[in-house]
């Protein structure tokens, strides 16, 4: 469990307190509030706070008051609407704050989104756990030759098996480093904010991560993808669950018309125009990039 004795208590004790409020609010999220859901080996994801649900979204559409008059179903079509036609206003109306365990290398990547509040636990204050991420062999892989940052094929056991035991062995000698650094052979040790600089990238940390729903959907889209690294997927595909959860109508709108959809640049749009008329089209004769055309190719199988 990657939760602490004393933090599985603070959590129930959050969970056990009860506000009244009239804000808007979301049964779904209601019940995923504070509980830890374990990512990778040592992480997790929280709600720890929200605002807004599928109504605010509408609510800001019209600028009008309250639920207002309209069907349920006139709801879910302006939805799908303003999803369809990139009208992102509404859907800023919507935050949420979660409270995410990650590995520091995770955390690289994820930081580059950088419409997102963040404060993250500080190595210069506090001292870091003694955790880290040790992958399991089914995610390592070699070097893809197509994709210069990507996977491609599994590892061989053996192979993989000594590349757990290099990050394992790797890891604990940092660490006992890093102790002895803060310990030091005197009284006084080596101050925090120096001792971290020799631990490696697979130790975990903790922050705070506040974000509209507009730009959680560009988050989600971009790190759930297929070709996005494992590691950041897998905290991509927890948050896709509590945002369905959060605003189902409007992750139904997003799930059909970003996720499940594609956009065409003008040439493939004549493409698939041509071959809708019967024409038979080669790589030679699309006005496309290889690239282009293997991504129309892909549509058409």
């Amino acid at each position: 469990m990657p939760l602490t004795d004393e933090q599985t208590q603070e959590v129930r004790e959050q969970r056990n307190r009860s506000l009244v409020t009239r804000r808007a609010v979301s049964e779904g999220l209601e019940e995923q509030l504070y509980t830890a859901h374990p990512v990778l080996d040592h992480g997790f994801i929280r709600v720890i706070d929200y605002m807004g649900n599928d109504e605010a979204i509408v609510q800001a559409a019209r600028v009008s008051y309250g639920a207002g008059t309209k069907k349920l179903r006139n709801d879910r079509g302006l939805i799908r609407y303003l999803m369809r036609n990139d009208h992102t206003t509404p859907f800023e109306m919507c935050e949420i704050k979660l409270h995410v365990k990650l590995p520091i290398f995770v955390a690289r990547q994820w930081i580059r989104h950088r419409t997102a509040n963040v404060n993250e636990y500080s190595a210069r204050y506090s001292v870091l756990d003694r955790e880290f991420y040790i992958p399991e062999s089914e995610a390592l892989a070699s070097q893809s030759n197509a994709n210069r940052q990507g996977r491609e094929r599994s590892l061989p056991v053996a192979e993989a098996e000594h590349a757990i035991s290099v990050f394992r062995s790797d890891s604990a000698r940092a660490y006992d480093h890093y102790q002895e650094l803060l310990s030091g052979e005197g009284k006084q040790g080596l101050a925090r904010e120096l001792a971290r600089i020799n631990l490696p990238q697979n130790i975990y940390t903790q922050w705070y991560w506040k974000i509209d729903l507009n730009n959680l959907f560009r988050f989600v889209l971009l790190r759930s993808d297929a070709h996005a690294q494992y590691e950041i997927r897998a905290y991509a595909l927890e948050i896709a669950r509590i945002v369905r959860l959060w605003v189902p109508m409007a992750w139904s709108a997003f799930e059909d018309c970003k996720l499940g959809g594609k956009s065409l640049t003008s040439s493939q749009l004549e493409c698939v125009r041509r071959k809708l008329r019967g024409e038979t089209i080669e790589f030679e004769d699309s006005n496309l990039s290889k690239r282009e055309w293997d991504e129309l190719a892909e549509l058409w199988l």
